[in-house]
Formats: structure tokens, sequence, C-alpha cells
């Protein structure tokens, strides 16, 4: 929980520095700009039980369509007001307070980079959050990174982390973690012999 509040304090740190064009700018999340991936990311805060289960049910129970309720529930809200519903919840609470506040790390960490990324703003992440992000997110249903890493090790060159077996794919230990979740593009950061059986998977 402590590396959560932490994670969800950096990225609030930087959305208050971002200009309203940045807002607006596109991520690494298909169809979502910064707005709605911040919108996504504090989306389940304000849900109560009864709150939650109804969101899950309007969505049919399938993640994306879920996530998309929320963000649409936000879409009149301002840069200023998402900035506030941020600082509100720094501490994870609800669904996202789950796994001991893994999984408002692993999300809060993951669409951290996807706004940075494109954004051009790299950042050096705390290595005690990134070994917790890692080893949650390998296993995590929701990402689904079972799939995509069968077969294959993946090793971190920064970090003392790897996990499975077979051809290796190796990197820095923030773009494994961008592949873990699918996000295209990162693999020509890694290597190894693994590494092109990985880019079909994921498809870039």
């Amino acid at each position: 929980m402590d590396l959560a509040r932490a994670e969800r304090a950096d990225l609030v740190e930087l959305l208050a520095t971002l200009t309203p064009d940045q807002w607006e700018a596109p991520t690494l999340c298909s169809r979502w700009r910064v707005r709605d991936v911040v919108a996504h990311v504090f989306s389940f805060e304000e849900l109560g039980t009864a709150a939650l289960v109804g969101r899950f049910l309007r969505g049919g129970v399938v993640p994306g369509r879920v996530n998309q309720i929320g963000v649409d529930a936000h879409a009149d809200r301002t840069p200023d007001e998402l900035l506030a519903l941020a600082r509100a919840h720094l501490d994870p609470r609800g669904l996202t307070a789950g796994f001991g506040g893994r999984i408002a790390l692993t999300d809060g960490t993951i669409h951290h980079q996807d706004i940075r990324r494109p954004l051009g703003l790299p950042r050096e992440i705390p290595a005690d959050r990134l070994l917790c992000v890692l080893d949650f997110a390998r296993a995590a249903p929701t990402i689904r990174a079972k799939k995509r890493i069968r077969g294959l090790t993946l090793a971190a060159t920064d970090l003392g982390w790897s996990t499975g077996s077979g051809p290796v794919v190796e990197g820095p230990a923030e773009s494994l973690l961008m592949a873990l979740a699918g996000r295209r593009g990162v693999v020509g950061e890694l290597s190894g012999p693994g590494q092109p059986t990985l880019a079909e998977r994921i498809g870039g």
C-alpha cells in the first residue's frame, strides 16, 4: 500500500505539470487520451460494493467494457477536476486496494508509463516498486501476460529479476513490464533469442 501511494503521488506530480494539449494527447492505451487514462486509474475509487458490482454487470464482466464505463462517467470532467480526483485518492480503496495494494500499484505504474512514453517524459521507476509490479503483472488475470510469455525466460538487465523458462528475452525492467502488459513498440528495446516470439505475440 505504501508503494501504491508513492506511485500515485508521483503520477499526480506529473499531471500537475501537464499543459492542456498534453491532457488531450494520445497514450499507449488504444483510443485513450491522457485524461481518459487518469479517469480510468481513479474511476473505481468512489464506488461502493453495490456500485462496483453494477459497473461490472453493465460491462458484461468484460474488463475493457467495464473500464470504458468508468472513463465515460468522467468524460465531462476538466483536467483540474481529474487532478483533484487523483489527489483525493492517493490511498487506494475498494477494488484497487486488493492484494495488499498490488492492483493499484500495478495499474498505476503501467498507466503512468502509458502517459509518459508518448509524451517523451521518461523516468526511473524505483526498484522496489518495479520488482513488486513485475511479480504481480506476470500472473494478474486482467493483464493476460501468461499467454504472451509462455515458454520464454524474461530477464531484467538492470534488476535482479527473471521469470519463466525457455529462450531468453532480456532488457530493461521497465521495458519488460510494458511488454508483459502487451504494449506494442517496446519489444524493440529487448533482445535475445526469444525476442522475435514475444514480438509476434504482442504484435510489434
